[in-house]
């Protein structure tokens, strides 16, 4: 009986989909007949005598579907057999398959997907808020290896009804070293702190082999750092020759050695004409290689904002299909954001600048809580966090001033070279006369938030003219869709902004990543 026991408390074991009977022997000669698939707790175990009759039904996680007289009681029958239940008292098929009996529908399957440039994981928690189940993620940046493992802490903890232990880190009440000590190290391990190239492709195949043991890795997802396709000339000139251009060379030998059935590789629209100093453009490589790798792919590019994601933000996402065959690329559904920024930043404590609010409990209402609902950023069960700002110079917030009364009142940007001569105090005021920018709250959507908001906010900045900053870090997070509860590390266990800023400008919006990752269940 404790076997039986053991798989009922299992709440999401994976179990081989071959494994269609098992028994176990209970006195006084009667067998268990489990029949199993791959969410155990669909399952029930029936008792089967020595006879062939069904004697009872043990601890069944639902309640079975109604069935006539002739179905449920004596001997099996023809109908039930067909259905595959019982056939001569012996088990024939599952008793809870991957069609649904009261549905029709075929259920879910986890798939497994591994996270490469995995930056603070903001493509990965779009595909784990669609149901898909991580094996790991690869960073080369230990801030963001940080957030990875607090973000799969919080998932653990979810799971197992324990997040009072992560609202008492998000508290301050526990050290970031003590709270690691409450999670299994299998959970933290997936998390791997490593540069992708020549030299560690065998470590990182060796460590995330060990890490799905027998199971397949259905998915790859990622796409290495986008410097080198950057349309912003001197990004693009300041990595001429450099050999992270090539990276994607180390995706493709992932998807050679684990062949999943699927990868999205995502990057800057930049992509599409980037080429190396001979003229050969870095897309037709990718296309090549992952043509040579077994894939066949598509690409589009998807500016977020037709999505219902609060900001305007054009990638390329590259989907490949494993084997030579045709697909069809698929559709991401979603509608303009029907909201106003405004309402994203709402519920956050007014601030001046270099201001920090303490964790609080957040409670919004009326189109701000929709607002935050339909994004998924809402949680008013855990603690908010990290709503702090940069402090400025006068001369600095002057400006803001200027920058946010122009705006207000003619609906107007500022441009630099207008401003008083004694507020001009960069020395290039031909290039980025736009440097200075508010986030416009009466607007449905944000202009791009960028990694360059960890060295000054000058071009975000807040609408409050009576706050007179940057946005905070809760605020830049929240216009790339992360949700309240996600906490963004530092590598010293002090928390800081200038991390935090850079890991959510370089990051995929979580919403973005969830509506890729519902599209691309069509494949399973």
């Amino acid at each position: 009986m404790m076997v039986a026991e053991a798989l009922l408390s299992a709440d999401s074991a994976q179990v081989s989909q071959n494994a269609v009977k098992t028994s176990f022997y209970y006195p006084p000669r009667a067998t268990f007949f489990c029949s199993v698939s791959y969410n155990i707790g669909d399952f029930g175990i029936m008792l089967i005598g020595e006879n062939g009759n069904v004697t009872g039904l043990i601890a069944p996680r639902r309640e079975p579907p109604r069935r006539n007289k002739k179905e449920t009681v004596g001997r099996a029958t023809k109908k039930q057999s067909s259905q595959g239940i019982l056939s001569k008292g012996k088990v024939v098929g599952s008793l809870c398959p991957n069609q649904s009996r009261e549905s029709g529908k075929k259920a879910d399957k986890r798939i497994r997907f591994i996270d490469l440039f995995a930056g603070c994981g903001g493509l990965s928690e779009g595909f784990i808020q669609a149901g898909y189940v991580p094996v790991a993620h690869v960073e080369m940046n230990e801030a963001a290896c940080f957030t990875l493992k607090t973000r799969m802490a919080y998932h653990w903890l979810k799971k197992n009804g324990k997040l009072a232990d992560y609202c008492a880190y998000l508290r301050g009440e526990i050290s970031r070293d003590e709270f690691y000590k409450k999670i299994p190290s299998q959970i933290l391990d997936s998390v791997i702190n490593e540069e992708v190239g020549e030299e560690t492709l065998k470590s990182l195949f060796k460590k995330i082999d060990a890490a799905k043991g027998n199971e397949a890795i259905d998915l790859i997802v990622g796409g290495p750092p986008c410097q080198a396709y950057s349309l912003v000339g001197r990004a693009r000139k300041s990595m001429e020759g450099n050999p992270r251009n090539y990276l994607f060379r180390y995706y493709i030998e992932f998807l050679r050695h684990y062949k999943p059935k699927c990868f999205v590789f995502e990057n800057v629209v930049g992509l599409l004409s980037a080429a190396d100093k001979d003229g050969n453009k870095y897309l037709d490589m990718m296309i090549d290689g992952f043509k040579d790798a077994g894939y066949t792919t598509s690409y589009e590019t998807i500016n977020t904002k037709t999505l219902g994601i609060p900001q305007a933000r054009k990638r390329v996402i590259i989907i490949g299909v494993r084997g030579n065959k045709k697909f069809k690329y698929p559709k991401m559904r979603g509608r303009p954001f029907k909201y106003t920024v405004n309402e994203m930043l709402a519920g956050l404590p007014a601030l001046s600048a270099g201001g920090v609010a303490e964790p609080f409990d957040i409670k919004v209402s009326g189109d701000a809580k929709a607002a935050l609902k339909a994004t998924g950023v809402l949680d008013e069960a855990i603690p908010v966090t990290q709503h702090q700002v940069r402090p400025n110079n006068a001369n600095d917030l002057e400006i803001y001033k200027r920058v946010v009364e122009l705006w207000n009142k003619e609906h107007k940007r500022l441009s630099y070279d207008t401003l008083p001569e004694k507020l001009q105090t960069h020395a290039n005021r031909k290039t980025f006369k736009d440097r200075f920018k508010v986030v416009a709250s009466d607007e449905k959507i944000c202009h791009t938030v960028v990694a360059h908001i960890h060295k000054d906010g000058h071009y975000y900045i807040h609408p409050d003219i009576t706050q007179n900053r940057s946005i905070s870090v809760r605020e830049a997070a929240r216009l790339q869709t992360f949700p309240d509860n996600y906490y963004f590390e530092s590598s010293s266990k002090r928390p800081g902004r200038a991390a935090p800023y850079r890991q959510i400008g370089n990051a995929v919006p979580v919403m973005f990543a969830k509506k890729i990752a519902e599209a691309m269940r069509r494949f399973w």
